[in-house]
């Protein structure tokens, strides 16, 4: 386990009369990301931001506390304590209640992957047998935990030496597909253009290599960011990537790229300078 790796949630996964310590880890690296800070430009130093109440002015943190809105410009406000005495198992114990095929989940539902280990030796075997049950049964498990003051739904299942706990969206929080598909035609396709874009993908498939792929736009901005500091002026060009939504013959089209005729559709573009592969994905998909 790497050094300084926090567990980001301790507490215990119950399988019926069966509760074993574990520890929860991010499984994603997100140092990866570029962020920016808001510049005062003519004096290069950064904007700062201070809270402050209408008719009040600027306020100290020790008085903020948080407030859901019932009426406009009314709030019941909480303390830390009064949330807090919320009692939920969700917050100390992950309990496993079902039990289903990992294909069966939408992938809109996944949400973010963590890594799950058992928090002391005594918890291993114990950890070891629910993660072997899951492996050989092919099920994923189906469980609640409250984290950062929400209650969230939770696939997880074997990985490796490990377990992969996946969060995962509620129903009502996902747009209805028929709201957005309404335009989609229903008329059938043509026989031919359906085979021609079968054997397109079928050209085209293989595993899943993670680490073959890098994020472009990531590598072309730190590019950037060093020309500026080598004092380059930086000059936008016109994209020439495709237009989309102008095919003529969309059968010639499949023809073509099915003989290999579409230069540069068989991999995604490369960059001069290659950044790092990429960390295995953490999600397991059936």
């Amino acid at each position: 386990m790497p050094k300084r790796a926090r567990a980001y949630w301790k507490g215990f996964l119950r399988l019926s009369l069966v509760t074993i310590g574990v520890e929860i880890y991010n499984a994603v690296e997100s140092k990866a990301d570029i962020s920016f800070r808001q510049i005062h430009k003519p004096s290069g130093k950064r904007v700062n931001y201070q809270k402050i109440v209408q008719g009040i002015g600027v306020i100290d943190n020790a008085d903020i506390v948080k407030g859901y809105e019932v009426d406009q410009d009314t709030y019941v406000t909480l303390d830390p304590e009064e949330i807090d005495a919320v009692k939920l198992d969700s917050k100390k114990t992950i309990d496993l209640v079902q039990f289903i095929d990992a294909k069966d989940i939408d992938y809109r539902y996944f949400e973010r992957p963590y890594f799950i280990v058992p928090s002391d030796p005594l918890s291993g075997e114990g950890f070891v047998v629910i993660r072997d049950a899951l492996r050989k049964t092919g099920k994923v498990g189906i469980a609640q935990i409250t984290i950062s003051g929400r209650e969230w739904l939770v696939a997880i299942a074997p990985l490796e030496d490990g377990m992969v706990m996946e969060m995962l969206r509620y129903a009502e929080e996902l747009r209805q597909p028929a709201d957005f598909f309404d335009e989609v035609p229903n008329a059938k396709p043509d026989k031919e253009m359906v085979d021609l874009a079968v054997q397109l993908i079928e050209k085209k498939s293989g595993p899943f290599r993670p680490e073959k792929f890098e994020d472009h736009y990531a590598t072309a901005l730190k590019a950037l960011i060093r020309d500026k500091l080598k004092g380059r002026k930086i000059v936008a060009r016109e994209e020439d990537g495709p237009r989309g939504g102008n095919i003529i013959d969309l059968m010639e089209a499949l023809k073509k790229s099915v003989r290999g005729g579409a230069s540069g559709a068989e991999k995604p573009k490369k960059t001069a300078r290659r950044s790092s592969p990429a960390r295995r994905g953490a999600k397991k998909r059936a």
